[in-house]
């Protein structure tokens, strides 16, 4: 009977974050559309203006709230796990160790870090970004937790979990998984604020000193990596985090980097931009036309179909939003296949509540750009998918 209790506790809990994942997403995923307007426009003016121009300070300072507002909208999707990861094969050890740095001057002169990484450690598929995300935010919440100093403990561990354990954590399944435990010598937390840690802008801090994001960014991003997370404290006694990720074959994959580059990358080809936001669909065309490419655009894909039956020039490339109405990136790309040889199809999203669409756009990772993208990103992104892919028109 307890144990039965103890699930339905558990059921609760996660239908309860659930729906405040969908509010939120919902939320961020407008937001994200006027942010793509509000940092590309900026871009596009700083572009024009001299170095010494009197009012390039002020569109600066607007781009650095847009970009901090991208930032919390982030924040938001990765609690509502509806963010869209570029998943890879990782070695949880390394980012870590990548992080210590920063870590270090983060938590300031009066905390020990302490770091044990077992040498043996398995991979683990997930977003390089987020799990540093998640590193990060566990240590400033580890910080704030010790104000008279202490200790912040990371260790790593391969771990098998039995169908024992998973009887008294009814929403995991047994497995081989690498374990992240995170942990601090800090004031703990209350037992009454355990159940409500997980929750967005729930917070224990003075008003001025967090959000409440930051457990809840960190809840997200776990749990879109099919992993789960556990919380043990107790009042003057610290805090320990325990957060379990999916064990993924140990094969070889390779590293893929991209420089980042305010060089203006210039074509001529024709590209068909498929947006059902006016905005977005407008400053995209912008940022195109002003590198010199040939635009076409559409709100739809059934609107881009029609397009592409009535043109009398060859598409080169499909730039096309992933969520439309009446047809998706998705379904028009299917479409494409049929009437041209070898299109080009390059995809663009903000978010999505669809989990079989963001694994259809992690296998997309070469072919995607996500919202709200900068001048640069676009046209980069764009002149390198034009280059490795022979521009095929009309068959």
């Amino acid at each position: 009977i307890e144990l039965e209790h103890l699930r339905e506790e558990q059921l609760q809990k996660s239908q309860k974050l659930e729906s405040v994942g969908r509010l939120a997403g919902g939320i961020a995923h407008d937001f994200n559309n006027m942010l793509t307007a509000i940092n590309g426009y900026s871009d596009l003016v700083l572009k024009r203006l001299r170095a010494d121009d009197p009012i390039r300070s002020n569109i600066v300072e607007i781009k650095k709230a847009g970009e901090r507002s991208a930032a919390l909208t982030r924040q938001l999707l990765a609690f509502s796990r509806q963010s869209v990861l570029q998943l890879h094969l990782l070695n949880l050890n390394d980012i870590i160790s990548d992080t210590s740095m920063m870590l270090g001057r983060l938590i300031g002169e009066d905390l020990r870090l302490r770091i044990k990484l077992d040498p043996e450690l398995g991979l683990i598929k997930s977003d390089q970004g987020q799990l540093s995300q998640v590193i990060i935010n566990l240590a400033v919440n580890a910080r704030d937790a010790m104000p008279d100093g202490g200790v912040l403990s990371i260790t790593t561990a391969n771990i098998e979990i039995s169908s024992n354990f998973t009887e008294h954590h009814a929403e995991m399944s047994a497995g081989a998984y690498v374990l992240l435990t995170v942990n601090d010598t800090g004031v703990g937390i209350e037992k009454e604020h355990l159940e409500n840690i997980f929750e967005p802008f729930f917070t224990t801090k003075v008003v001025g000193k967090g959000t409440g994001l930051g457990l809840a960014t960190v809840y997200g991003i776990v749990k879109q990596s099919k992993g789960y997370i556990f919380v043990d404290s107790k009042t003057n006694q610290g805090t320990t985090f325990s957060i379990y990720l999916p064990r993924a074959a140990d094969e070889v994959e390779k590293t893929k980097v991209e420089n980042g580059t305010n060089k203006i990358h210039i074509g001529t080809e024709t590209i068909l931009i498929v947006e059902d936001e006016p905005m977005v669909r407008a400053l995209t065309r912008q940022m195109l036309e002003e590198c010199g490419y040939n635009i076409i655009e559409a709100a739809n894909g059934v609107e881009a179909l029609a397009v592409c039956e009535n043109l009398k020039v060859d598409i080169n490339l499909v730039l096309t939003d992933i969520i439309m109405p009446q047809m998706g990136g998705r379904e028009l790309s299917e479409h494409l296949a049929r009437i041209y040889t070898n299109l080009p199809v390059l995809f663009t999203s903000g978010y999505t509540d669809d989990e079989r669409l963001r694994d259809y756009i992690i296998e997309k990772d070469d072919n995607f750009i996500a919202k709200p993208f900068t001048f640069d990103e676009l046209s980069g992104k764009v002149r390198k998918f034009l280059d490795s892919n022979k521009p095929i028109g009309d068959e």
